[in-house]
């Protein structure tokens, strides 16, 4: 493996050898972290303020994900892809439609499509819940996935839905498949960090584990922060500051002289 990680043209050829490590985060530290434990793929939301994380990042296949809303047509779309690759990503994820899609891979941008259950369109299914458990919804998120393939996208990110169905869809295409919650068949496996690590307080999705119990950890820190500013508001009121450990003193002639010529 070079510099680079798992390139493109290295997931592709891995596809049914082995299953590839791949975890989303939300800050760099949740990034570096990932790539010293040994994670294989990191990925995030493109936006300037993380712009600089892939070349932190030496080693590990790193992905930018467009986010949803943000583009109205493909030429907005290829425009913050291509940005998003001279900032290092290796690969962009895209959850626009095939056509949007087809724009991208054809000025050769490595897309990774999505489908079954996809967030921002969840009015569209009903809400969170698996996506393709029916003969219907089964036949439209295989119909889905050969498009995105058509379309000439490299992977697909395979959301909620019944692991057979994706193990059939990853045996059936030349996809390389990413599971979120949909079994252990495909070409990768990918969970969130929040969820990894127990950020969300209130909730863990069905299908994912949680390893660490972060929330735990940031209630404790947000009482220490609270108490310690009450710390300071007292110091304020008691004249701590007055304390010589903390100003600077200055020679009684300097400021004598000083108030003499400023009189």
């Amino acid at each position: 493996m070079s510099d680079l990680g798992l390139t493109v043209f290295d997931l592709k050829n891995l596809k049914g050898k082995r299953t590839i490590k791949f975890v989303q985060v939300d800050t760099l530290d949740q990034a570096i972290a990932a790539k010293e434990a040994g994670i294989e793929m990191i990925g995030t939301g493109y936006s300037e303020s993380k712009s600089h994380f892939p070349r932190l990042l030496e080693g590990v296949h790193f992905q930018f994900g467009l986010q949803w809303g943000d583009h109205t047509n493909a030429d907005e779309a290829l425009r913050s892809a291509m940005q998003a690759m001279n900032h290092g990503a290796q690969s962009i994820y895209c959850s626009m439609s095939p056509k949007v899609v087809e724009v991208l891979a054809r000025e050769g941008v490595p897309v990774i499509a999505h489908a079954g259950l996809i967030p921002p369109k969840i009015t569209l299914t009903g809400g969170y819940r698996a996506v393709g458990k029916s003969l219907g919804e089964a036949k439209a998120v295989w119909k889905r996935a050969k498009s995105y393939e058509s379309a000439g996208a490299f992977a697909i990110e395979l959301e909620v839905i019944p692991d057979r169905l994706a193990a059939e869809i990853t045996k059936r295409t030349s996809l390389f498949t990413i599971s979120l919650g949909s079994g252990a068949e495909c070409d990768a496996q990918y969970l969130f960090s929040s969820d990894i690590l127990g950020e969300n307080k209130d909730f863990i999705p069905r299908h994912a584990k949680k390893y660490r119990d972060f929330s735990k950890e940031y209630e404790r820190l947000h009482h220490e922060r609270v108490k310690a500013y009450k710390e300071y508001i007292l110091d304020v009121e008691s004249n701590f500051f007055a304390n010589k450990e903390y100003s600077v003193s200055i020679d009684d002639s300097v400021i004598d002289e000083l108030i003499s010529n400023i009189k």
